[in-house]
């Protein structure tokens, strides 16, 4: 899994409320289970027309946002089904971080173990969140995971609280897979003692 340390990246306004993981991946695209190719279908039903076009009225099909690395939400992000093909539609897309007031508890640790960082934020941050995302191509956010700090374009900071464990594993890149290989020299070890031991 990548590593999240700084980002820097346009951030596009997401302001929809109860957005579930239907309408971020919907069930066509469920047929995979290969993390890379999701991106297509991402918000496929709000950023495509019916004949296959795209939607030029949706956020990320508008030039200024179509490499956004940022998502501004609105409240209850992620709701609905467990589905984990949401967050790897994100990330296939090249969304590291979402910010909302509050995110669905499955998919919020899906994502974190997809190397997405989610962001909880009060309404009224929310609002100078979105405020600075409407600005376009100037839209741009820094999130420093480490100090714990989102910086605006006009140099407001705003504090974010993080579970420790969480911001370790993403800070270093760690997956569950990630995190048992580190304990591989005493699992190793644990597997040599019971080899010299064959009747155990």
């Amino acid at each position: 899994m990548e590593k999240f340390t700084v980002l820097e990246g346009v951030a596009a306004p997401l302001p929809i409320v109860n957005v579930d993981t239907d309408r971020i991946i919907p069930k066509q695209y469920l047929k995979t289970i290969k993390r890379t190719g999701l991106g297509k279908g991402l918000f496929s039903e709000m950023r495509y027309r019916d004949d296959g076009s795209e939607n030029p009225d949706f956020v990320l099909n508008q030039p200024a946002y179509r490499n956004a690395k940022i998502l501004v939400a609105g409240d209850n992000f992620g709701c609905g089904s467990s589905r984990e093909h949401a967050p790897w539609a994100l990330a296939d897309f090249g969304i590291r971080c979402i910010i909302s007031t509050s995110f669905a508890d499955i998919f919020f640790n899906n994502s974190a173990k997809n190397g997405i960082l989610l962001i909880t934020v009060k309404p009224e941050d929310l609002e100078k969140l979105l405020d600075d995302a409407n600005r376009g191509a100037n839209a741009t956010l820094t999130i420093d995971l480490e100090n714990q700090v989102i910086k605006g374009p006009d140099g407001g900071t705003l504090h974010f609280d993080i579970d420790p464990t969480r911001k370790h594993n993403l800070l270093n890149g760690l997956d569950d897979i990630g995190l048992t290989l580190e304990k591989a020299p005493a699992i190793d070890a644990y597997e040599q003692k019971l080899a010299e031991r064959p009747w155990a």
